[in-house]
């Protein structure tokens, strides 16, 4: 008998532990399971090709929000040319409301419950071994169909749903990741802990109290083996990495000893939990070697209360900045927009708040009311009102309207393009000194992009700056022609800064002439290929942060050999001692 397991991930470059971690500790059967890697990007037709041809008896699907359409779309064709296959469905998605879900998907044979490693072994113990009956297997959901002596459909399908599985020591579970050649180039995401402290009511963490942690041996030798291999990533998915001090600070520790120079970490932690000693290891850390994620999702103390948020977010914003001191640890901080009682001007303010600690990046998420959560009981108390299919984001609320949502997803996606892609850091600096608050000029923008038909478009990066460009000279230009040269450096600038400048945009100006250029290179023995030369009148980087022109010529170097392992700028040189 055939085993398969199916993952339908976000990207191709993703990993997905799930179907790894059931494969490895259900070792016992190797030869009987084989993993089957797809992304949402990959056609149905693709996928369902892939899956049949692998002839497989039982075919199980990690089920999440974002795959949970395609897959269900699947297994109705699936079914059609496989009608003795066997299909059981596993992951967050499903183990909430497993009883909907049979009867709402006819195809659908069972549902493996929350953690499935154990169940999991049992139920391929059952097909294979004939082991203990199905319903004496903790953690399951299924149709008489599912059963190994019925051949295709079954017409009395009952459902049944076993006792909870309780939980497992992560010790008892194997290295996820055995064949790691097979994830070669790929994100390899890793978890050392289960459960979460806190008990956001928006989260499927606040379903399960507690946290269980891995043995740090285990973990320190598994780390080894995705180093020793050079992996790009290694993507925790602990919920709340730092809830254990020691725990998290040991981790740090043997990452930077064991740096391979190549492999980032990404962590999500609880800035306001950091102590001065984890900062002192933190500090130390080889730039880009960390990234961390941070969850801060409102400043509104109204709202953490009512979400039962607990955060100090004036020490997450002390601790954020201290970690921006180093410039060695990229950070993402997050906001959800359609909490309880967050109206527009709330989530202006903490917008506001969480933009002044300049992260790397600012994610603006929208309230998804995910099934099992606390949330999911409390909608009609805050007036939430949602999309009935995946990802089930929210549409309105007591206190925030559609129309308010719409705006609020333009303002992220011009966040997403202006802030977010590292792109244009000095020209939205310049540009913030326009407006009262950071959000009414990605406002602004959004409409800009509205109002001339620009904003359903793709565009290229450089069209990015060009747009940009035509926006500040329609609705923001001074009355002095200086600003608007000030801001076309600032511009060229930002440009130089990421884009190894081929074919120079015709806004900008003269470029350097070529006999002077090449005295700048022989002068300075420079490799022309990996450098660009510009000269500036305005000094952009104070223009920017004063939001005015202040003039000061340069010759600028831009070494793209030396990138900032944080932002990707090239590294800048003033030339000095030279005239042109």
């Amino acid at each position: 008998m055939k085993i398969l397991l199916v993952s339908v991930d976000a990207k191709f470059i993703h990993t997905n532990l799930a179907v790894h971690s059931l494969t490895s500790y259900s070792d016992k059967y190797k030869e009987n399971i084989h993993i089957a890697q797809y992304s949402i990007n990959h056609t149905k037709e693709e996928i369902l090709r892939g899956i049949y041809l692998h002839g497989a008896d039982i075919v199980a699907f990690s089920c999440y929000i974002w795959n949970i359409d395609m897959i269900v779309s699947i297994i109705e064709s699936l079914k059609k040319v496989q009608p003795q296959v066997k299909i059981w469905f596993g992951g967050p998605e499903v183990s909430y409301n497993p009883k909907d879900c049979l009867l709402k998907y006819k195809d659908l044979d069972g549902i493996v419950i929350g953690e499935g490693e154990q169940t999991f072994y049992e139920l391929i113990e059952y097909y294979l071994e004939c082991g203990k009956e199905m319903e004496d297997i903790r953690g399951l959901a299924f149709k008489k169909s599912a059963r190994r002596e019925v051949i295709g459909n079954s017409n009395e399908d009952s459902i049944i749903q076993t006792q909870a599985r309780e939980a497992i020591s992560l010790d008892e579970i194997p290295f996820a990741y055995s064949d790691i050649e097979s994830q070669r180039n790929k994100i390899i995401y890793y978890e050392s802990s289960r459960g979460c402290p806190y008990t956001c009511s928006y989260c499927l963490s606040s379903a399960h109290r507690g946290v269980r942690l891995r043995n740090l041996d285990l973990v320190k030798k598994e780390l080894k083996i995705l180093l020793d291999h050079n992996v790009p990533q290694i993507k925790f998915v602990d919920r709340t990495f730092n809830c254990n001090k020691e725990h998290a600070m040991e981790i740090w520790r043997f990452i930077k000893e064991h740096d391979n120079g190549i492999t980032n970490f990404h962590f999500e932690i609880t800035a306001d939990l950091l102590t001065d000693e984890e900062l002192n290891i933190l500090k130390n850390l080889r730039p880009g070697l960390v990234q961390f994620e941070i969850g801060v999702q409102t400043t509104n103390p109204v709202t953490m209360d009512a979400i039962r948020r607990k955060v100090d977010f004036n020490k997450l914003a002390e601790r954020v900045r201290q970690i921006k001191s180093g410039n060695n640890i990229h950070q993402h901080l997050d906001l959800i927009a359609g909490l309880p009682w967050e109206d527009y001007s709330s989530f202006e303010k903490s917008f506001q708040d969480v933009y002044k600690l300049k992260p790397d990046q600012l994610q603006l998420g929208f309230l998804k009311v995910l099934k099992g959560s606390m949330m999911e009981e409390e909608c009609k108390q805050h007036g939430i009102v949602y999309n009935n299919e995946p990802p089930y984001e929210v549409l309105y609320t007591n206190h925030l309207s559609y129309d308010e949502i719409i705006e609020l997803k333009g303002i992220c996606s011009m966040v997403e393009v202006y802030y977010n892609s590292g792109q244009f850091a000095y020209t939205m600096e310049y540009l913030e000194h326009y407006f009262d608050s950071p959000m009414k000029l990605y406002a602004s923008l959004y409409h800009y992009y509205e109002e001339r038909g620009l904003y359903s478009l793709a565009h290229s990066r450089v069209r990015r700056y060009e747009i940009l460009l035509d926006y500040y000279n329609e609705r923001l230009a001074g009355e002095y022609e200086k600003d608007r040269n000030a801001f076309k450096e600032i511009l060229l600038y930002d440009l130089c800064l990421r884009e190894a400048l081929r074919n120079r945009p015709d806004y900008i100006g003269e470029p350097i002439p070529y006999k002077s250029y090449r005295l700048i290179i022989d002068k300075y023995r420079l490799n022309k290929s990996r450098i660009h030369l510009e000269k500036f009148k305005y000094d952009v980087v104070e223009s920017a942060k004063q939001g005015k022109a202040i003039e000061k010529e340069a010759i600028i170097l831009f070494d793209y050999d030396s990138r900032d392992p944080i932002t990707n700028s090239a590294r800048v040189q003033v030339i000095k001692d030279f005239s042109l």
